[in-house]
């Protein structure tokens, strides 16, 4: 066994009994893994205890080949872990059945974000249907994954993905807090609602146009869309929203600076000359445009690239995160 290989299997043995301490881990539930190399990972065997990992219950597995080392069986979830590799740049993958998480979206279909940590580091979690104990639809899960780190199986569990075991832990432990402060809130107001999350009163209409993706069309209508939005203009001249903010296209270059005076956008231009720089991938972008992405959780999570610290746009939160939620008002092609 190289240094190496030892490594990481103390490592997931120690993410293992942390997951079983906090009762996100429980019997013989939950699995594993991390890349060893761009061919092979080291996943947890069949019928294992996460609280109670030896070794020898880790098992290398080789993506191309389909084929492990030794005599232990992998476990029954690896075809959810080896496409996750497959598909993705991640590091490791961490699949519990998280008690709270089950018990919150067995009854709910989204979560109630109550702290604004839950909101800039969760985000809007996809939930994917489950129809038996074993992911039989992982492509489902994939699909899940290009939106958010951590994707909630519904009565099932939850899977997170990371550069390290603990961005993915700390994704998990974050969902489980979430939901417990949710639990707790309740005590106090059954009815329990978040101001932030009630849409403004009225309809918000646009033109039935449909815009080129990224065009400058595009960018003007949501900006037009924007400097509408009195919620905006409350809160941007509240919190003295002035700055200079670009978001920029990877694949193609094209970047659109907007110039913000007390939460109006004052000025349009087709550059990326600012001291903030949200740049993405095209198919990022058109999860963002279709409200599957939230852009502060793509940032913290690593979807999205910022120019800039995240510190300080994130005292104009709540103007931002309104204005990227008026995004899917302007239909694209």
């Amino acid at each position: 066994m190289s240094e190496q290989q030892k490594k990481i299997k103390e490592e997931i043995i120690k993410i293992g009994k942390i997951l079983y301490e906090k009762n996100l881990a429980v019997a013989k539930s939950g699995n594993i893994s991390s890349r060893l190399d761009s061919e092979n990972i080291l996943i947890t065997a069949t019928g294992t205890s996460l609280g109670y990992l030896e070794q020898e219950d880790i098992v290398e597995f080789n993506l191309k080949t389909e084929k492990n080392k030794g005599d232990k069986i992998p476990t029954s979830e690896l075809a959810l872990h080896s496409l996750i590799y497959n598909n993705f740049n991640a590091k490791v993958i961490v699949h519990c059945h998280a008690p709270l998480v089950n018990g919150y979206f067995a009854v709910a279909s989204d979560l109630k974000a109550l702290t604004f940590e839950t909101k800039f580091y969760l985000g809007n979690i996809p939930i994917v249907k489950q129809d038996t104990p074993t992911v039989t639809k992982p492509q489902e899960v994939i699909e899940a994954l290009k939106t958010n780190n951590i994707v909630v199986l519904k009565n099932h569990g939850v899977v997170a993905v990371g550069n390290n075991f603990f961005e993915a832990l700390n994704l998990i432990e974050a969902l489980e807090e979430a939901i417990k402060t949710v639990a707790v809130a309740r005590l106090f107001k059954k009815d329990l609602l978040d101001e932030l999350d009630i849409e403004l009163k009225g309809v918000l209409t646009t033109e039935n146009a449909s815009y080129p993706m990224f065009s400058f069309s595009h960018i003007q209508t949501i900006v037009d869309l924007v400097n509408k939005d009195e919620f905006i203009a409350q809160k941007g001249k509240e919190l003295a929203l002035t700055l200079q903010l670009a978001i920029k296209l990877e694949d193609a270059q094209e970047a659109y600076r907007f110039t913000f005076q007390d939460g109006k956008i004052t000025n349009l231009a087709a550059d990326g000359n600012a001291p903030f720089i949200i740049s993405a991938s095209r198919e990022v972008w058109k999860q963002v445009f279709l409200g599957k992405i939230d852009p502060f959780v793509a940032v913290t999570q690593g979807k999205m690239q910022l120019k800039g610290q995240i510190g300080q746009l994130s005292k104009w939160y709540v103007p931002f995160n309104r204005l990227f939620r008026l995004f899917k008002e302007v239909k694209f092609k």
